[in-house]
């Protein structure tokens, strides 16, 4: 909580900070980065920082918790900190991050606030900067507790031992560790972090959702995204082109607060595009545990061809005595035309609904939902990559 002076001076000062964080945010990531490469090699998506979805994503968090502070005080977004703690924890970021984090960005505020940065002022949001931080050190190291990992330790060498080409830019792989270790467990619907060396030298890594587990193995999916508005995935194209059977990768650990719940309740799982990769592991499980809860499955994509696990679905679907599923496909053919509707569905009560898909597909889907009578609380939803919307879950 807040101090009561840290409080006022937030209250008042958070409309100009606010106008101010996407540039305070760009500063930031350009002088850190230019002072500390080192931090790009492996941790920072240089893509996302090439599009400014990573400095927007880190404005709003931030706008969002100030506010949160000042305007009901004692309560924590738990949902949007534990989203980037299980992010955060996929790449092995460390305590002593946070450290470098708050020199350049407080750089970045005072550069850019000039005179309006007082002291006053800096010290408060020192204030609020600190309580997340350490909220989220807290939820980190819980998680690398409950791993049995330290901080930053979270890299191991895997090895493709199959590769299965799904569309024309979705492949599966199957991974199993490389250091005949065992496979660490995993929740349906998590995800890992995938570290690659690029041609120039410098490591990314990418998340991608578990679609699959079994025997000591683990299985994920990568789209590759092809230049367009944006240039190229990086590691995306880097796993199409260059990785096949025997080649080995560094994988972390399993993370992601998106996860199946326990129970009988209702199911609804919808998606969109690669967005059906998390409702995979999920549906798999499922049908592994023989589940009897009823399930209904959605999926949108642009065409049949597009859509990636189609035929694995439907035989998961089928393995389920309650489960049922629905496609829609913008082009037609072998689902229903045009975009995911609702309308003439009959949404379970007392469902539980786990989305993941482009964001404006999600906040679309979420409306008909609570309109369809489901808690938004019982609305639970996956971003890949930086999390630009922050809904209220």
């Amino acid at each position: 909580m807040l101090s009561t002076e840290s409080a006022a001076t937030v209250r008042a000062t958070i409309p100009v900070v606010a106008g101010a964080l996407d540039a305070i945010t760009a500063r930031f990531y350009l002088t850190m980065l230019g002072d500390r490469p080192e931090l790009l090699d492996g941790m920072f998506n240089r893509g996302n920082q090439a599009s400014g979805e990573q400095r927007r994503a880190l404005a709003g968090s931030i706008a969002a918790f100030a506010t949160l502070l000042v305007e009901r005080p004692g309560e924590r977004p738990d949902a949007m900190l534990a989203r980037i703690a299980h992010k955060h924890v996929s790449l092995g970021v460390t305590e002593d991050q946070y450290v470098i984090v708050h020199k350049y960005l407080f750089d970045a505020i005072a550069h850019t606030l000039g005179e309006a940065a007082t002291p006053d002022v800096v010290a408060a949001w020192d204030e609020v900067y600190w309580l997340m931080a350490g909220a989220l050190i807290a939820l980190e190291a819980r998680l690398y507790a409950e791993a049995g990992l330290s901080g930053g330790d979270v890299w191991r060498p895997w090895r493709v031992v199959a590769r299965e080409d799904r569309t024309r830019d979705t492949a599966s792989l199957n991974l199993e560790p490389a250091d005949g270790g065992p496979a660490p467990a995993s929740r349906p619907g998590q995800y890992v972090g995938v570290r690659v060396r690029l041609a120039d030298g410098v490591r990314q890594a990418r998340q991608y959702s578990l679609t699959g587990t079994g025997g000591g193995q683990r299985r994920i999916t990568v789209k590759r995204l092809r230049a367009g508005a944006d240039p190229a995935g990086e590691v995306s194209t880097h796993l199409h082109e260059r990785t096949r059977p025997g080649d080995v990768l560094m994988v972390s650990a399993p993370a992601g607060d998106v996860t199946l719940s326990d129970g009988d309740h209702p199911v609804v799982l919808a998606s969109a595009g690669i967005g059906c990769t998390p409702m995979v592991g999920m549906l798999q499980h499922l049908a592994d545990q023989s589940s009897t809860r009823s399930v209904l499955v959605l999926h949108a994509d642009r065409t049949a061809q597009d859509h990636a696990h189609r035929e694995e679905v439907a035989a998961l679907v089928e393995r389920l005595p309650r489960g049922h599923s629905r496609t829609w496909y913008e082009a037609g053919g072998g689902g229903r035309p045009g975009r995911m509707d609702l309308a003439d569905l009959d949404i379970p009560e007392n469902a539980e609904a786990y989305l993941c898909g482009p964001v404006p597909f999600m906040r679309d889907v979420r409306a008909q939902l609570i309109d369809a009578g489901v808690p938004a609380r019982r609305v639970h939803y996956e971003v890949f990559g930086p999390d630009l919307w922050l809904a209220d879950d």
